[in-house]
């Protein structure tokens, strides 16, 4: 990690995790480290701007699988996902690089100090630190699930009242001169929103070329949507970790993915899937509609988490 990426060994933990459990994992991971001083500062924002991803189950499972009926494209998707993080990472290594470091918060900063004391696990605590990690689990399940309702909710309103339409306008001079298909552009922007719902809309536009659904995916995959990015904002926004190097890096992984996308689509055979016939009109004809089941289970779990933290206070 260090030779590679100018970020302590601790790191490798935290771009591990992030590739195998998905958004946001790698931005909570490396939230830990800086409060405990594992890194510093700029140490942290190197590595959460590459070491937060979206996982395989994601990619491969629903993308790939679920959306695309092809498992090569969940693959070409998540090792294109990777080759990017991994390049972005290589880049962010020179982030303010001459800046001297430290591991320790000025004392007037508006955050708590670093160096917190390590909490031992025995036999003595071991119920109250699976607790712990019960109830920090459930409530970080219910902010993701909350910020997938919020946004999916807000790309509907765009939507339905032509909001998305009218933003696409200005682009269609540069879909034509690219030859592509400007039902893409409304799609594009509910992903630039909200990750899921948008790489399910750009699956579902009816193409010759299904190598162009697959690299704008691929885009979207890498960049991870605004509500992802408030999501990571919300967990750093108790340390001093700037949210700038997320943001750029988020942005140049998506560059990144999309264009180790494209390569392989051209270069290699196995992936040229314009050669085979995915989207009919079957597919058309059975829209995946999931509002009202992510708002049942937002809603299962915000009362699970307030009846925990109900036992807590009495």
């Amino acid at each position: 990690m260090r030779p590679v990426f100018n970020v302590p060994g601790e790191g490798a933990f935290a771009f591990i995790m992030g590739i195998i459990s998905g958004y946001p994992i790698g931005a909570k991971i490396v939230t830990n480290f800086r409060e405990n001083g594992i890194c510093t500062k700029e140490e942290a924002e190197r590595l959460i701007a590459f070491t937060n991803n979206s996982g395989p189950l994601f990619i491969i499972g629903t993308v790939g699988i679920s959306l695309f009926f092809d498992t090569r494209t969940g693959i070409l998707l998540f090792l294109s996902h990777i080759l990017a993080c991994i390049s972005v990472g290589i880049v962010f290594r020179f982030w303010k690089r001459n800046k001297k470091a430290n591991k320790f918060v000025d004392a007037d900063a508006p955050v708590r100090p670093l160096y917190s004391k390590e909490v031992k696990c025995t036999f003595a605590n071991l119920g109250e630190i699976i607790s712990k990690s019960i109830s920090s689990a459930i409530s970080n399940v219910v902010m993701i699930g909350g910020f997938v309702v919020l946004f999916s909710v807000i790309v509907s309103i765009l939507d339905k009242t032509k909001i998305l339409n009218i933003l696409s306008i200005p682009f269609y001079p540069v879909c034509s001169l690219l030859k592509i298909d400007t039902n893409f552009i409304p799609a594009f922007f509910s992903g630039i929103i909200e990750l899921t719902n948008g790489v399910k809309n750009v699956s579902l536009i009816a193409t010759k070329y299904i190598s162009t659904n697959v690299i704008i995916c691929s885009f979207l995959l890498g960049f991870g949507g605004l509500s992802v990015a408030l999501q990571v904002l919300g967990i750093i926004s108790k340390t001093d970790i700037s949210f700038k190097p997320y943001i750029l890096g988020k942005f140049l992984q998506g560059c990144f993915s999309a264009l180790y996308t494209y390569i392989a689509l051209k270069y290699i055979s196995f992936f040229n899937l314009d050669l085979v016939a995915v989207f009919n009109s079957t597919q058309k004809s059975h829209p995946v509609n999931n509002n009202l089941n992510w708002i049942a289970i937002a809603f299962l779990l915000i009362c699970i988490v307030a009846v925990i933290r109900r036992k807590q206070r009495a």
